[in-house]
């Protein structure tokens, strides 16, 4: 799924759109995407200037929008206006080491559970295939 196809099915735009392409997508199971990092990146001047280090919470965000997309796509659903992914929960984030300008983020995202319009996913960022970030995750779409 290239940059074109992601922006159908998620409402964000620059500068929170996190996820540059799909590399693989299972329905209903799981979903492998990547985010280039560059030092353009609008926080890199004031989240350690001397040693940029891409923010953890926006890690753990670039895994809930690849989350977004494979509940998706595993719905067969496109975003529309009438509608909103949330975060309802973050258990177990862990940071192992930093993510940084030049970095390539592999984001892994596997369901786990889907009760009652909630979805439980297991997530890990990966960069040169180590882990950098991992938690699971809890979200539900809304009709606003």
């Amino acid at each position: 799924m290239d940059i074109h196809e992601i922006l159908k099915h998620l409402p964000h735009r620059y500068p929170m759109l996190l996820i540059d392409r799909v590399l693989e997508v299972v329905p209903g199971e799981r979903i492998v995407a990547l985010k280039n990092v560059s030092i353009n990146e609008p926080f890199f001047p004031g989240h350690y200037p001397h040693h940029p280090v891409m923010p953890g919470v926006l890690v753990v965000e670039a895994l809930a929008q690849a989350a977004a997309l494979l509940s998706f796509n595993t719905m067969g659903d496109k975003h529309d206006e009438e509608s909103v992914y949330y975060f309802v929960g973050i258990d177990g984030a862990r940071f192992k080491r930093p993510v940084g300008p030049g970095d390539q983020l592999i984001l892994e995202v596997s369901i786990q559970a889907t009760k009652r319009g909630i979805w439980k996913y297991a997530a890990q960022a990966k960069v040169e295939g180590k882990v950098a970030a991992e938690a699971e995750l809890m979200c539900t779409m809304r009709t606003i």
